[in-house]
């Protein structure tokens, strides 16, 4: 005779051990549009040849559609300290689904946001450096840059957008 859990013992017989969804719920998909490392890796090269074209040093970093680095590369002369900005930048930009920098203008003393850059443990980045990568309008996943001004950040960041995303897969 099995022992039933403790924790179970006040729902009826027929529920116990059973899993069931509310009325009305639906089950979650279990696949979504999502950046693969290949598409990752072209959107790093791109961003790196114009940090190069800029003459800057910078650490760029790709995240996928759950927001879990794919992708990163930190060039030779950049600061440390970009590193961690850098993958803030594109955790903030897939989190929010928009630019780092429209999140920045939202988060100013007053405005509707003021403060979020102490929510999701610190990782929110409040200034420009950070796209959220799209296809067909859904965001797939997103882009950091750090190393350079905030306009330099934001510039290389951007040439990523002209990189085309041709091997999306489904991630479960």
């Amino acid at each position: 005779m099995r022992k039933q859990s403790r924790n179970c013992r006040h729902l009826p017989a027929r529920k116990r051990g059973r899993i069931s969804l509310p009325f009305g719920w639906k089950a979650m998909p279990n696949t979504f549009e999502s950046l693969n490392l290949l598409d990752a890796k072209n959107i790093v090269e791109a961003s790196l040849a114009r940090a190069n074209a800029l003459k800057i040093a910078c650490s760029v970093a790709v995240v996928d559609a759950g927001g879990f680095l794919l992708a990163f590369a930190r060039q030779d002369d950049a600061m440390v300290g970009s590193v961690e900005l850098a993958i803030n930048k594109a955790y903030t930009a897939l989190i929010f689904r928009n630019s780092t920098e429209a999140v920045g203008k939202l988060a100013q003393p007053a405005a509707e946001l003021y403060g979020i850059e102490h929510s999701h443990a610190g990782k929110v980045v409040i200034f420009g450096g950070g796209i959220p990568v799209l296809l067909n309008g859904t965001v797939i996943g997103a882009i950091g840059v750090s190393g350079g001004s905030v306009a330099q950040d934001i510039d290389v960041a951007s040439a990523s957008q002209f990189t085309s995303i041709q091997h999306q897969v489904g991630a479960k």
